[in-house]
């Protein structure tokens, strides 16, 4: 099932969260149990180089490839799509004016002015032939509005207007900087849960996805109770310390070792 079928039927996906730019860390991923991969070019270390090369082991494996892309790089978007992409992030949506020049570039005619130019994307996915592809793609593709500031906040409702605009997605860690002025960062902040709610309540009223990124698991379950269901977590660097810090404490363990 494409993620837009799995998000459809309200099903929950879990995607890592890849920030090292080299294909061979991606295939290894995209081997894990996560149902999808996301490649981060805002603050992971992904180029237009590595998403075009990184993209095709998650797509040998039938998972969904996400891509976050840089701020304001909505030219990236229409290029991580033609790579094979099936959804693209864009962070720090602010505004519908914003919203409306990121579905633009998602979108072909008549919803946007996205250029026809499927390169990569047709070999690695296409089915049928160009035709077919090009009347499908608008609704197979899936573009993610990040709300993270008040200004985002207070525009909601026009950021979710937006023809082209598929879903929004949480970056909790900005939205609490903004709600604390600058004072804190802390995604779990207990005084901005409501509002967290609120923001996925008010996009599924308006027929659209939630995501939202998880850095604690603890309290992934009270995400999807507010109605998140794109669920974000696991770096490389996560992972890694993760399973080293749990392999180290079980060979210590075994031979006595404090």
């Amino acid at each position: 099932m494409s993620l837009r079928e799995r998000l459809a039927a309200d099903e929950v996906v879990l995607t890592c969260w890849s920030g090292v730019p080299e294909a061979l860390t991606v295939e290894i991923l995209a081997a894990q149990g996560f149902d999808a991969v996301t490649l981060d070019m805002q603050h992971g270390g992904h180029n237009e180089d590595s998403v075009l090369r990184c993209l095709a082991p998650v797509l040998a494996r039938g998972k969904p490839a996400l891509v976050r892309v840089p701020v304001g790089r909505f030219d990236m978007a229409s290029r991580a799509l033609d790579f094979g992409a099936e959804a693209v992030i864009a962070p720090m949506i602010n505004s519908g004016a914003e919203a409306q020049a990121f579905a633009v570039a998602m979108k072909y005619p008549p919803v946007g002015q996205r250029s026809w130019g499927p390169t990569y994307a047709f070999p690695r996915r296409g089915k049928g032939d160009h035709q077919e592809w090009l009347r499908t793609s608008n609704e197979r593709t899936l573009a993610f509005a990040m709300i993270e500031t008040r200004a985002a906040l207070e525009t909601l409702d026009d950021i979710l207007a937006v023809p082209g605009i598929d879903a929004i997605f949480l970056g909790p860690g900005d939205f609490s900087i903004a709600w604390t002025e600058g004072q804190q960062v802390d995604s779990t902040l207990e005084a901005m849960m409501e509002t967290v709610a609120s923001i996925a309540k008010r996009a599924r009223a308006a027929g659209k996805h939630a995501g939202i990124y998880v850095t604690d698991p603890a309290i992934a379950g009270r995400f999807v109770g507010m109605g998140y269901r794109l669920l974000a977590t696991g770096s490389e660097h996560q992972l890694i310390a993760s399973g080293a810090a749990g392999l180290v404490s079980s060979l210590k363990a075994s031979i006595g070792a404090e």
